[in-house]
């Protein structure tokens, strides 16, 4: 979107799309800490599952005039759909699993690695021209999660493994979005996702089902009632503010993170933690300026729902 095409936008309008994306966050933020309610009492594939079903609640919202429901299997490239089919689902496990054993903040930081590995995707994936500034990018968010994991000084867990998972799987699905083009409806890219988070999870969770308690159904529900409604606010964003502005709103959810762990789950961040997010979000920005700068299309918001950049189509940022 060029300048000009920015300032002709109302004002109101920008800053209306602006205060519905700092909404979203918030609400993605608080879906996320619904996962951390649960203790970890639930398998990650069940929770997972049962997030996805709550999370068809955003599915009316995304369809669009013209579109069929048969249009969430319809695809413009099979094999890319199949692709973001499976990271769909391996990413919300991880996702999920990260916000069950790891420290909120320290899991939102591990995800906000996306846009590096966007960086480090398009070279291979997509041919694109990496700078060294975007690659100074990158440099500076993996210094920032070697300060954070410290290897060889902290005892490190799945939830590390599962955070990284779901930024990789984040990562994938932002390609495959600049792969397809603005010729695969919302739709089709919201199916893949959904179904392929609903069956690997649905298939894993059978073995290790547990019949959740009243209590946890709240917490399930809270989980996919929310991400669906923060997936719905940030269609509604970006039909109000152009992406290069959306965008870096999303590391507000770090603010929340630290929040929301702090007053529920009495999590505390010690200096070098602060320090690693500090270099991770400047990393995440940095990409974003220089893409802006480069007319490169933003990536979709970061967040640990693999649907989340759905509710931004290609076309569309």
């Amino acid at each position: 979107m060029t300048t000009a095409v920015l300032n002709s936008m109302p004002r109101s309008r920008v800053g209306y799309g602006l205060m519905l994306a700092f909404a979203a966050f918030a609400v993605f933020a608080w879906s996320d800490a619904f996962i951390k309610f649960l203790h970890g009492a639930i398998n990650p594939f069940e929770t997972a599952f049962f997030g996805a079903v709550f999370g068809l609640a955003a599915l009316p919202f995304l369809r669009k005039r013209g579109d069929q429901w048969s249009d969430i299997v319809r695809t413009t490239n099979r094999p890319l759909w199949l692709v973001r089919f499976v990271s769909s689902g391996v990413g919300a496990v991880g996702s999920v699993t990260a916000f069950s054993y790891l420290p909120m903040a320290e899991a939102f930081s591990l995800i906000f690695l996306l846009p590096s590995f966007v960086t480090i995707m398009s070279v291979f994936f997509l041919k694109e021209q990496v700078g060294i500034r975007r690659w100074g990018a990158v440099i500076v968010g993996f210094i920032g999660v070697l300060i954070i994991l410290r290897p060889g000084f902290r005892e490190l867990s799945i939830g590390h493994l599962g955070a990284i998972f779901g930024g990789l799987s984040g990562a994938i699905s932002i390609i495959i979005f600049r792969a397809m083009g603005p010729k695969e409806k919302t739709l089709s890219l919201y199916g893949a996702g959904v179904l392929g988070w609903l069956v690997i999870c649905g298939v894993a969770m059978i073995p290790v089902f547990v019949m959740p308690t009243a209590e946890q159904w709240v917490f399930l529900a809270g989980y996919g009632l929310l991400a669906a409604l923060a997936n719905v606010l940030m269609m509604m964003a970006a039909g109000h503010a152009p992406a290069a502005y959306v965008a870096p709103t999303q590391y507000s959810q770090m603010l929340w993170a630290l929040v929301i762990g702090y007053v529920f789950f009495g999590e505390l961040v010690d200096l070098p933690m602060v320090m690693g997010i500090v270099l991770i979000v400047a990393s995440g920005l940095l990409t974003l300026l220089r893409e802006r700068q480069r007319h490169t299309p933003l990536p979709p918001p970061v967040t640990s729902d693999p649907q989340a950049g759905v509710a931004v189509t290609p076309h569309e940022s």
